[in-house]
């Protein structure tokens, strides 16, 4: 239990999303990944190291330059079943507004 609620509370950010999404289609170095989340480079990186600490990206060095992945990409298929929930959501809270309005 502690573990699912750790990664939940990791995923519980923002910020973290935006990085995910950006490294969806593949590596990125952390300049590509600041100018992605529009933050600053050290949010970003302290957010890379929390993912990175979850086991959901890996890094990588390449001289002065720090490459970030997707190591863990179920995360993805979690971030979709959260996507379809709310869009299922959103659709029958309008439906349930529309059949109050044209009452």
């Amino acid at each position: 239990m502690v573990m699912i609620a750790h990664r939940f509370r990791v995923l519980g950010e923002p910020t973290r999303i935006r990085l995910l999404h950006s490294l969806y289609d593949g590596e990125k170095n952390v300049s590509v990944l600041v100018t992605a989340s529009r933050g600053t480079q050290t949010t970003v990186s302290r957010h890379l190291q929390t993912l990175a600490d979850a086991g959901i990206v890996s890094r990588r060095r390449a001289g002065a330059q720090v490459f970030y992945a997707i190591s863990d990409r179920t995360i993805f298929e979690l971030c979709e079943l959260v996507c379809r929930s709310l869009e299922l959501q959103h659709t029958q809270r309008a439906a349930q507004l529309s059949r109050r309005a044209a009452r």
